[in-house]
């Protein structure tokens, strides 16, 4: 049986889960605490799947995350010969911070690929650009940035005036939001949540053309997974930012740093599946709504191998094993 029909109602239980746990601590200021709740109710979830997962982008490395660390184990046949062998990238709460103030487009993500379907890019740095179907192939990662927005207008048929790009709000970004502001587009800065706005730039009707910047390598690959469901494209360069992170890549075998990274690179599975959930309100999703019996949730999930979309939506009765979807 193929992975998405094995695993497809599971993983959308693993992102609303974790998408419930953390909803349940939004605003609260305490944005670690809000993502342990997020990665403890991704985990639990993880061990009832009947598959041998394999977590290859996750919470760190093992030293420094109790668990969903890079290389764990997971699922209830791990190890067993014939069990389905699946890679998994997860970001059980992308957008702490956002979970934290209450602010919207924080989520919780997974990814999963078969066995090398996806790419183990460490916990580094990542320089990107992200757009959807309309725009692909039109972009290069070393182009100008007004070379790019002019050809990214010309892909939607618009003015680069029209456009929306949306850049992390970092001090590392100043010279890029003068290119893009120099060449006449419009900049939605946000504080955190690239991943969110990559997945936006992909669906029509967000208001979003185009996501540029450094932001996390983990993050990047999550991007390229959902890019090759939607039909998108990123391009991608690792980054490091230190002595320490530089010797880390090289003990991983990354040793060109002007490489390129395309879409396929960063995803090459052919059976992809991804799952987001909304934890706060946001334009694609929206965020876990509480009420006196429950919970309902919304989500997104891609099949790459089925060519399918679907926006799931969920209400969880207290106490009741078989939630009722609306799809």
């Amino acid at each position: 049986m193929s992975l998405d029909h094995l695993l497809e109602q599971e993983f959308l239980r693993v992102t609303e889960q974790a998408a419930i746990a953390a909803a349940r601590t939004m605003g609260r200021g305490d944005r670690r605490h809000s993502d342990q709740v997020a990665v403890e109710a991704m985990r639990i979830e993880m061990d009832h799947l009947p598959m041998d997962g394999r977590i290859v982008i996750g919470e760190g490395e093992r030293d420094k995350a109790p668990m969903l660390y890079v290389g764990e184990a997971v699922g209830s046949l791990r190890g067993q010969d014939g069990a389905t062998a699946v890679d998994i990238a997860v970001d059980p709460l992308e957008g702490t911070n956002l979970c934290a103030t209450g602010a919207p487009d924080a989520i919780a993500v997974l990814a999963a690929s078969e066995r090398g379907g996806l790419l183990y890019a460490p916990d580094v740095y990542m320089d990107k650009i992200v757009v959807g179907p309309t725009a692909r192939g039109t972009i290069h990662i070393d182009a100008p940035v007004a070379e790019n927005l002019r050809n990214i207008a010309a892909a939607f048929g618009r003015q680069v005036a029209d456009l929306t790009v949306v850049v992390l709000d970092r001090d590392r970004h100043q010279q890029l939001v003068e290119d893009i502001r120099t060449a006449g587009a419009r900049i939605r800065l946000i504080g955190d949540g690239d991943l969110s706005a990559g997945i936006s730039a992909a669906v029509r009707g967000t208001g979003v053309h185009a996501v540029m910047g450094i932001g996390g390598a983990p993050e990047g690959v999550i991007t390229a997974a959902a890019m090759r469901c939607l039909g998108g494209e990123i391009q991608a360069r690792l980054k490091a930012t230190n002595d320490e992170q530089a010797a880390r890549l090289k003990e991983l075998g990354f040793h060109d740093v002007n490489r390129i990274y395309k879409t396929e690179d960063l995803a090459p599975g052919e059976e992809i599946l991804f799952s987001s959930t909304g934890v706060t309100d946001g334009e694609l999703l929206r965020g876990v709504r509480f009420f006196g019996g429950g919970s309902r949730t919304t989500t997104l999930f891609m099949s790459l191998s089925r060519k399918i979309i679907r926006f799931v939506d969920t209400i969880h009765r207290e106490q009741v094993t078989t939630p009722v979807r609306f799809i």
